[in-house]
């Protein structure tokens, strides 16, 4: 999973420190930096951060807020892939189990775009892991609390928007085993006409994943052993491999 060495910035913080946070807020929040059409709708909001008026919670609270990020992530996305998509730029991970999923998706569709925010950014998940100086970033593998959580949360990271469509969120195309790469998500099909039609994708597909796939294999299982037993006895069981990806994991 890609993760960075956390970014923050306070009011002792020069302007070329928060040029430099304000391009990786850009990085993490709108997966790119904005066009010169966009910036200047959040000239102001630009300003007012690199003179020190805004912290960096503030700051990303008004930039989720503007069409700039609204017309990318909101604007013909399905309302849960967007859930998805403001859990990977605001808590560097995906949407966990259906309860967060309901409790989000009602929060949305009920009470609009502002409150979903306002409950993310004020939340003691987000005060905790960053605060409101830190620019989130994704996780460091020990955050997660189950080997789904993770595997899910590190295909979000490496996704970009419009790679996998803007309407069936990861978590879905992921267990159903459908193709979403192209940016259209389709169920397998065995008929001949299908196969064909589809076949270049899967090749280049199977190019990437054998490497990917291992490894998060063994990040899986590991997690599971640590999860589910005493850490004394699993430091006992585990294999040479075990022991030396546990040791990179803690790096």
């Amino acid at each position: 999973m890609d993760t960075h060495t956390p970014i923050t910035i306070d009011r002792k913080s020069t302007e070329t420190d928060r040029q430099i946070a304000l391009r990786q807020i850009y990085t993490q929040v709108l997966e790119r930096q904005p066009y010169e059409f966009e910036r200047k709708e959040i000239a102001k909001l630009e300003k007012d951060f690199l003179k020190g008026k805004l912290g960096v919670r503030h700051f990303i609270g008004e930039l989720v807020m503007s069409s700039v990020y609204l017309k990318s992530f909101y604007r013909d996305c399905s309302n849960l892939k967007f859930v998805e998509w403001s859990f990977k730029h605001l808590l560097g991970r995906a949407i966990q189990g259906h309860e967060e999923i309901a409790k989000y998706m009602d929060l949305l569709m009920m009470k609009g775009v502002s409150a979903f925010f306002y409950e993310i950014l004020g939340s003691e998940e987000y005060r905790k892991a960053f605060g409101c100086f830190t620019i989130p970033y994704a996780r460091d593998v020990k955050f997660y609390d189950s080997p789904r959580n993770y595997l899910q949360t590190d295909l979000l990271q490496h996704e970009h928007v419009g790679q996998r469509g803007k309407v069936i969120p990861t978590i879905y195309w992921q267990q159903l085993g459908m193709d979403c790469e192209t940016g259209t998500c389709v169920m397998p099909d065995s008929e001949t006409s299908q196969h064909y039609a589809y076949q270049d994708v899967a090749e280049k597909a199977k190019v990437k994943e054998p490497v990917s796939k291992v490894l998060n294999e063994e990040i899986e299982d590991l997690l599971q052993m640590l999860q589910n037993s005493d850490a004394r006895q699993v430091l006992q069981s585990m294999n040479e491999n075990q022991r030396s990806l546990l040791r990179n994991l803690a790096k």
